[in-house]
């Protein structure tokens, strides 16, 4: 396990093993003893192809996330939203997959969204804190001040994902 840095501070890509034969593979997805974050929440998500969910985040009560696509492929995204960084407001990119050799560590202060790329889509969250409804918030998606390449124009979103804020009024 190996943990690569990314342009903005504390987002990592997290390098794991992958042990493959001809019934399939095992994955390791996380060590404690490598990274040190605990995760107390566990969650798994179901897509269908062109859907985009998030940006999502927890104001109060923020989560450290780490992703792995489970099955199917995802464009995912994650949105620096520390006050204080020096990247805030810029966003990370990068497209993953149940083939893909690493999860993604976003951590707190950061605002989550992906887009299933494939017929359909799970993945697998860990959660470094439990969700709380009172403390979310959603940014728009389609930003202008964000100016994320989604490689779609009208994809299916949630209500609430339709109802996101812009990131000037976060």
């Amino acid at each position: 396990m190996k943990l690569i840095e990314t342009k903005l501070k504390n987002l990592l890509i997290v390098k794991t093993e992958v042990f493959k034969d001809r019934r399939g593979f095992f994955k390791e997805i996380i060590k404690e003893k490598i990274h040190g974050k605990k995760f107390i929440f566990d969650c798994l998500s179901f897509s269908k192809k062109n859907t985009l969910r998030g940006l999502h985040i927890q104001k109060k009560k923020s989560q450290a996330k780490l992703i792995t696509v489970a099955q199917g492929k995802i464009l995912d995204v994650a949105v620096d939203l520390r006050k204080n960084s020096k990247t805030f407001g810029k966003h990370f990119s990068i497209k993953m997959s149940h083939d893909s050799k690493f999860s993604l560590f976003i951590p707190e202060g950061f605002a989550h969204g992906f887009l299933c790329l494939s017929k359909f889509c799970t993945i697998y969250y860990k959660c470094s804190n439990y969700r709380d409804k009172n403390s979310e918030t959603t940014i728009k998606w389609n930003d202008k001040d964000l100016n994320i390449k989604w490689p779609i124009k009208r994809p299916i979103l949630s209500k609430k994902d339709k109802n996101g804020i812009a990131l000037v009024d976060f």
